[in-house]
Formats: C-alpha cells, sequence, structure tokens
C-alpha cells in the first residue's frame, strides 16, 4: 500500500466507451466512471487493438484495485507526446474515482486484513493521545509481546488490556524494547541511529475501541 493518489494508465485508445467504438459507430465516450458495476465491466469486453496493454477488461480490473485503494485511475492515450501535461491540460481520458482517501483505505487495510505480529502496551496517557487522533510515542510504551520488525503490524493494548488499536510498527521489538518509556529525542542516541519519532504513526494506526 503506497498511499498514492492516481494511477495513468497510458493506451492506444483515449478511455472507455460504451462499447468498441471500431466495431460501433453509436460508442459513446464515458469521461468519468463513478463506481465500477457490471455494466461498466460489461463494456470493457475485449481490445481489438494490436497495441493495447492485456485489453480494456484489464484496465477495469486495474481501476477496481485503484479505486479500492482510495487511488483515481486515468485511461489516457498515450501517443502525443508529453501525455501527462495533456491530463493535466484536460484533454479526453476517463477517470475513475474512489470512495475514499488513500489514507482511509489503508486504515481499513489494517483493520481487517493485517493479522497482528504482536503487539504493544501502552499508559494511560499514550491511550488518551490516541483516541484524540495522535501518533503512538515511545514514551507511552510499557512493554511488547512477540516478535515483529519495522512494517509488521501490531496490536496496541491499554492497561486494562484491551486492543485500542492495531498499526504498523516503525521499529523491531528489540528496538521498541530500548525506546519504550524514552522521549523521542534520546532515540539516536539508545539505538545508534536516527528514526522516527513515532513508534505508530497515525495514519498507520486504526483505532478499535473509543470507550
Amino acid at each position: 500500500m503506497t498511499s498514492a493518489d492516481c494511477l495513468v494508465l497510458l493506451s492506444d485508445v483515449d478511455g472507455l466507451y460504451t462499447s468498441d467504438p471500431n466495431r460501433d459507430g453509436d460508442a459513446r465516450f464515458i469521461d468519468q466512471v463513478a463506481q465500477i458495476t457490471p455494466a461498466i465491466e460489461a463494456m470493457a469486453g475485449g481490445s481489438a487493438s494490436n497495441m493495447g496493454s492485456g485489453g480494456m477488461a484489464t484496465k477495469i480490473a486495474a481501476a477496481r484495485i485503484a479505486v479500492g485503494a482510495g487511488c483515481h485511475m486515468c485511461i489516457a492515450p498515450g501517443r502525443h507526446p508529453h501525455p501527462l501535461k495533456r491530463i493535466e491540460a484536460g484533454a479526453r481520458c476517463t477517470w475513475f474515482m474512489p470512495a475514499s482517501t488513500p489514507v482511509a483505505a489503508r486504515k481499513q487495510w489494517i483493520a481487517g486484513t493485517l493479522r497482528p505480529a504482536g503487539a504493544v502496551h501502552i499508559d494511560v496517557g499514550a491511550t488518551r493521545a490516541l483516541l484524540a487522533g495522535k501518533s503512538l510515542l515511545p514514551a507511552g510504551v510499557t512493554g511488547t509481546f512477540g516478535r515483529f520488525d519495522p512494517g509488521d503490524t501490531v496490536s496496541v493494548i491499554d492497561e486494562a488490556g484491551r486492543e485500542v488499536a492495531r498499526g504498523i510498527a516503525g521499529y523491531s521489538d528489540a528496538d521498541t524494547a530500548r525506546i519504550l518509556g524514552r522521549r523521542s529525542g534520546e532515540i539516536e542516541s539508545l539505538l545508534g541511529y536516527r528514526g522516527r519519532e513515532e513508534l505508530i504513526h497515525r495514519d498507520d494506526l486504526v483505532i478499535l475501541r473509543h470507550d
């Protein structure tokens, strides 16, 4: 999950039509797709062009993945010079619109898809900070459980033993144990390298309990 805002697919066609414009003179161009429905998928059909990269059906499949991740996607012609400038200037193309932002989609992915590799325990002050929308800093961590590396998902456990949040760890369990309870400004001297200030950044953290 890169949290990208936009994906551009350059093609030999200028976007999506209601049917193949090479075969149907009544085919209508679609400049924006708010939702990928079965009807939209049916419009894709197959590509009659030898230059097509996998056909329109493959592009629609890519669009479904992109918008599901909160990313806009554009199908535009790649035969012209400076195609990205043409898109910025309003050239004809088809836009697929996401229903959520990349950050929201990432949080949904963290909460519902990823299995925690371990856990960190936090104090009351850290719990209040998380519920207020803050990142998790080492100062509020009181302990770790299990083995995890940077980029792994971890559960965040409050003083009552409840999973209050879940997020992507910025440090391994070993390094977390060395910096827990300490200020972010001490991280470099404790670990010997300059790491991030947060153990879990708020963009990588999902609150599971609000009470």
